[in-house]
């Protein structure tokens, strides 16, 4: 059989109900967990290593930093076909991008998560783990970056988003839809991650904000995050990438001082484009320096972002590294 390393990081995946307060808490370490899925070990050779016990909303970037490190000391260590990383779901698609931005690998590394405890009848969590199993025995698999498997989906880390708060179903690829699917042991791929791309660095840059647009928004925020010695700003635009007039002026502000000004679009699903030019369009933002994304939503442009200040400050640099 071949030889899987699985990383608990905790989530719902390991909690179980406190019956002291009828609420789900963090309890299972991963050897505990495999003994609850005894099919997983008929599957492959896993290694197990607990790297913690964290809620989805504890995660960071700092220990996804340290995450990533983990992982590719460990794969430097063993010989090893594929990774399965466990992870809290409200946070799972920014670790997930993480990941795969920062690991430079061929080997699949698939990352899952449980919308559902272990006290719960209908519990997720055994067949997200065991198809995750399949999609690093598949050979197909490798070469695809990291990749995000739950509810029988294979999706890639770079596209998938949580779309529902509670419901199995929960991640999606808006844009582009699911990679594959794992269907009674079987790994099926339908294509190709839009988009495969590693930032190399030794740091990372944490002080980055998210600021969402909202109508008749000012220039309040911006000015405040400047203010506060942020060190990027990504912002959440209205539809394809516009602001209201006097948010346009926030963000003039924070560019003026030399931070960086990553858009995206507060919609779901779609790229930001520079083709309006009343004031406070695409046209305006992209003229003063705010640097435009295609796909990617807040939290994954963030991601990038923090990993990129890593490298460069460099403001042309980074509008390469986004606008590419």
């Amino acid at each position: 059989m071949k030889n899987i390393l699985v990383v608990f990081t905790g989530g719902t995946f390991s909690m179980m109900i406190d019956e002291s307060t009828g609420s789900a808490v963090p309890r299972y370490s991963g050897e505990e967990l495999l003994i609850k899925i005894p099919e997983a070990k008929n599957l492959a050779n896993i290694t197990c290593y607990d790297f913690g016990k964290y809620p989805g909303p504890h995660m960071t970037p700092g220990l996804m930093f340290q995450l990533s490190k983990k992982i590719r000391e460990l794969l430097n260590a063993g010989n090893y076909d594929g990774v399965i990383v466990t992870h809290g779901t409200d946070t799972l698609e920014e670790t997930a991008y993480f990941l795969d931005l920062s690991i430079k690998t061929s080997l699949p590394i698939v990352v899952i998560g449980s919308m559902k405890n272990s006290s719960e009848a209908d519990w997720d969590g055994p067949r997200n783990l065991t198809d995750a199993i399949q999609v690093c025995l598949n050979d197909n698999c490798k070469n695809l970056g990291v990749l995000v498997c739950l509810n029988g989906e294979i999706n890639a880390a770079s596209e998938v988003t949580k779309t529902f708060t509670e419901e199995i179903d929960s991640f999606r690829s808006l844009d582009f839809g699911a990679l594959g699917f794992v269907q009674n042991g079987r790994v099926i791929l339908n294509r190709l991650p839009r988009k495969l791309e590693t930032i190399e660095t030794d740091t990372i840059v944490s002080n980055v904000d998210l600021i969402t647009v909202y109508a008749g928004m000012n220039e309040k925020f911006f000015k405040f995050s400047a203010d506060s010695g942020v060190e990027g700003i990504v912002v959440e635009a209205l539809g394809v990438g516009n602001v209201p007039p006097a948010a346009f002026e926030g963000i003039k502000y924070a560019v003026d001082k030399n931070i960086p000004v990553v858009l995206v679009s507060r919609c779901p699903a779609g790229e930001t484009m520079d083709i309006y030019g009343y004031p406070g369009a695409g046209k305006w933002l992209h003229n003063i320096g705010v640097i435009f994304t295609d796909y990617l939503n807040g939290q994954k442009a963030r991601i990038k972002l923090m990993l990129s200040l890593g490298v460069t400050k460099n403001q042309d640099d980074l509008r390469k590294i986004f606008e590419k």
